[in-house]
């Protein structure tokens, strides 16, 4: 059986400003080669600091925009090279929550009306009763009242108005949803009741969920899998408990060793320098700028992900990571 979502070798580079002859002059490489893959009902989260290009892969796969290169196939279906129209049906396996709950919803209609767009588009031979029926089940999910559905927007927090964005999610009943940044705009206690919600969601509808995110105490409360993106890259994957047990690349050593609670009786490992610019990535590893354990090798050569043991792979030349 293929596996759910698969993304190979992806790459998403965005042309900079024309110069007045009308030539770029440059280009921005925020995706780099990335290749991944979801199966149906897991959690896999993209983490990595901003700008790594963790959104980027996220919105390529929704095809927001098109790809510069790489294949992402759906269920299957390749879906990188299809029309407008040939996505839409397509569509409905696939549904997003981003970071911005008020920015994401119309402000002008009610819940009612934002539930049941979606379920208008996908399955228009409903009956009125039945599309009310529906609106109320997803209310339900996302344990809001039903008497939210006559209401607006701005009448709920910031809470609220995530749940109802994830309600409109799930209006298609899709097999895959991607959360970019779903919750670092939420306060804490907040943040971990919609966490929680996801994860019963995933549970009762087995769902699959790509979770992007910075918050690492979130990830590895809720993922199963996790990648590290840096520069446009993926440089570590592997299940939650081995990753953030034993990291095998000296950047997610320092990227745990700075998050609370993360550190693991570790001392903090403090990064030199910036990192690079996107603009003109580093020849090599594109993380040997600010390595400490940078030989050689690292700065002509991109090394490759390998499999260190259970499936874990890391993008590094060093065969065994010194402490």
């Amino acid at each position: 059986m293929s596996h759910l979502l698969e993304v190979k070798d992806l790459k998403k580079h965005f042309p900079l400003k024309r110069s007045w002859l009308g030539q770029a002059t440059g280009k921005v490489h925020a995706v780099d080669g990335v290749s991944f893959h979801v199966e149906r009902g897991e959690t896999l989260s993209l983490v990595g600091e901003s700008g790594c290009g963790k959104s980027t892969v996220g919105r390529s796969v929704l095809r927001l925009f098109d790809l510069t290169a790489g294949e992402v196939r759906l269920d299957g279906q390749r879906i990188d090279n299809l029309s407008a129209r040939q996505l839409r049906p397509m569509r409905q396996k696939l549904q997003v929550v981003f970071q911005d709950p008020f920015a994401s919803l119309n402000p002008r209609m009610t819940v009612a009306q934002v539930l049941a767009e979606p379920i208008e588009n996908f399955e228009p031979h409903l009956s009125e009763q039945a599309q009310r029926a529906r609106v109320e089940r997803l209310l339900d999910l996302v344990r809001l009242p039903r008497d939210a559905a006559r209401r607006y927007p701005h009448e709920f927090s910031g809470g609220q108005r995530q749940r109802i964005c994830i309600a409109r999610a799930l209006a298609s009943n899709p097999q895959l949803m991607i959360c970019d940044e779903a919750v670092s705009a939420l306060d804490v206690s907040v943040k971990a009741q919609i966490v929680n919600l996801l994860q019963d969601l995933q549970a009762e509808l087995g769902l699959a969920l790509l979770f992007i995110s910075h918050d690492l105490g979130i990830v590895e409360h809720m993922t199963h899998r996790v990648a590290v993106m840096y520069l446009g890259r993926i440089v570590e994957q592997g299940t939650a408990r081995d990753l953030f047990a034993a990291p095998r690349h000296p950047y997610t050593q320092a990227l745990l060793s700075a998050a609370p609670g993360q550190a693991k009786g570790h001392r903090r490992i403090v990064l030199k320098g910036d990192v690079p610019s996107p603009v003109n990535p580093p020849a090599g590893c594109h993380f040997h700028t600010r390595c400490r354990h940078a030989f050689d090798r690292c700065r002509s050569e991109a090394p490759v992900l390998e499999d260190k043991g259970h499936g874990h792979q890391a993008a590094c030349h060093l065969q065994n990571l010194p402490d």
